[in-house]
């Protein structure tokens, strides 16, 4: 597997635009890496995880494809690994829908998205593109319309938006990976005094730790190896502006206590310099954990959390949302219509059902994807069963459980092990998948909750 040359393309944004594939499927990488040389891009394939970092060490990509299981290291500290080498690569993760729990945590780790196997080449081309748009900073119309739903909590949500929008009151959301707490950011933004300034977003969870404070608050020339110019961070960025700190839980607590100083004394210093900066931001964070029983715990600082919550909003994840699911479902359906240049324009009643009983722990983010891929596999201008990840796909009736035959594979030990799993899965749910929060709610230890997770095949 050896690196391709650039090849000639009309494509203008994409040529120059470099690859590295990573999976030790050579069928797939075969497919992609011959689909993107067609493209334009040069590529590189490596069926191993450890090289990719050797090489990564010597080499600048402009994306990196991963499969999330790799034979020599685990693709969720890979990308953490990459991230780390180089911040500013942009990262897919590529898995089997039965992992999705798994690619939805490496979004939270800093993945740009994931996508699901089987792989579709032009499904795969349209992600790397808008991942290449929002790294040079071209604003993506369809990545960006939003709509809020029907349901009376998320009307609450956008009606409480709008109220603290025209103040300057530091903004707290709360809600799951992918419930479209950047786009309640950016309402929030919109609707302020600031809208005409910037508005910057940082993935907290992506920054290494030994990087954050270079990232937020800047360094100057010969602060540390690799600092060969002066830079300005994040804050200074968005001066005068709006500062989404998404994931706010994520970062250390040296760097919450520097952040602390910066809200309080409104003024930042660049590392390696003495000369403090006068700030004028407006911070809105996001986190998908419980900062609360964080701060109990002291892995964040309470000082600070009380500094950034002047106002909580909550956004309810979309199960709970029953009459916004087909309305997100129809909306998606037109944008994967536009974006792959197809013409599907319903759903089957069956694929209706299956969407109100699935759980969706990606939220808007998973069913972007899922319908994307099945508008891009219909065959027809209706998407059916056959279109879903078998995960989706409505429960076969042929073959019901029977609780009358003693022979059955319902035995004692299997209903116990279901009904611990339901038990399991609604703490997790009120623990918004905390897994302390949960453990503590089933008056459980953190290990024993893991070791039934695992015994349970409920890895997340």
């Amino acid at each position: 597997m050896n690196d391709l040359p650039n090849q000639v393309s009309t494509n203008t944004f994409i040529m120059g635009k470099s690859i590295l594939i990573i999976d030790d499927d050579l069928y797939i990488v075969n497919l992609l890496d011959n689909f993107f040389k067609k493209e334009g891009y040069s590529t590189h394939t490596l069926s191993k995880g450890k090289p990719a970092l050797q090489l990564l060490q010597k080499k600048e990509f402009d994306v990196v494809l991963c499969d999330i299981r790799l034979p020599d290291i685990d693709g969720t500290e890979l990308l953490q690994q990459i991230r780390h080498i180089n911040p500013d690569i942009v990262v897919i993760m590529m898995t089997a829908y039965a992992e999705i729990k798994v690619a939805v945590e490496s979004i939270k780790a800093g993945a740009f998205d994931y996508i699901t196997k089987p792989i579709h080449p032009d499904n795969i081309s349209n992600i790397v593109k808008n991942a290449l748009k929002r790294k040079t900073g071209q604003r993506d119309d369809i990545e960006y319309d939003f709509i809020a739903g029907n349901s009376a909590r998320m009307q609450e949500v956008i009606g409480q938006s709008k109220l603290v929008a025209p103040t300057d009151m530091a903004v707290l959301i709360q809600g799951e990976t992918g419930s479209g707490k950047e786009y309640i950011a950016r309402l929030i933004h919109n609707h302020s005094q600031r809208k005409s300034k910037k508005f910057v977003a940082i993935d907290c969870g992506a920054i290494p730790k030994e990087l954050a404070a270079s990232e937020l608050f800047g360094h100057v020339k010969g602060a540390f190896t690799g600092a060969v110019s002066n830079k300005k961070g994040y804050f200074e960025q968005a001066k005068d502006g709006t500062i989404f700190m998404d994931e706010i839980g994520n970062l250390s607590y040296e760097t919450q206590v520097k952040l602390l100083r910066a809200i309080q004394q409104k003024v930042i210093t660049r590392v390696g310099d003495t000369q403090p900066i006068e700030i004028d931001v407006r911070i809105i964070s996001a986190t998908n954990s419980n900062l609360t029983e964080q701060a109990r715990e002291g892995s964040f600082r309470e000082d600070l959390y009380h500094r950034i919550n002047e106002f909580i909003l909550e956004i309810p994840p979309l199960r709970e949302r029953d009459e916004d699911i087909m309305l997100f479902a129809h909306h998606f359906l037109k944008q994967a219509c536009k974006e792959l240049n197809k013409e599907v324009d319903r759903f089957d009643p069956a694929v209706e059902s299956a969407f109100y009983a699935y759980h969706w722990y990606g939220n808007l983010r998973e069913m972007r994807n899922v319908i994307k891929r099945s508008v891009l596999i219909a065959k027809d201008k209706v998407i059916t069963t056959d279109c879903l990840p078998k995960e989706i796909k409505p429960k076969s009736e042929s073959s019901p459980i029977s609780y009358d035959n003693p022979l059955s594979e319902l035995s004692l030990r299997v209903a116990a092990q279901q009904a611990e799993r339901s038990i399991i899965e609604n703490a997790l749910k009120k623990a918004r998948y905390n897994k302390s929060e949960a453990a503590r709610i089933l008056k459980i230890d953190r290990k024993t909750l893991y070791n039934k997770i695992k015994e349970l095949g409920m890895e997340m």
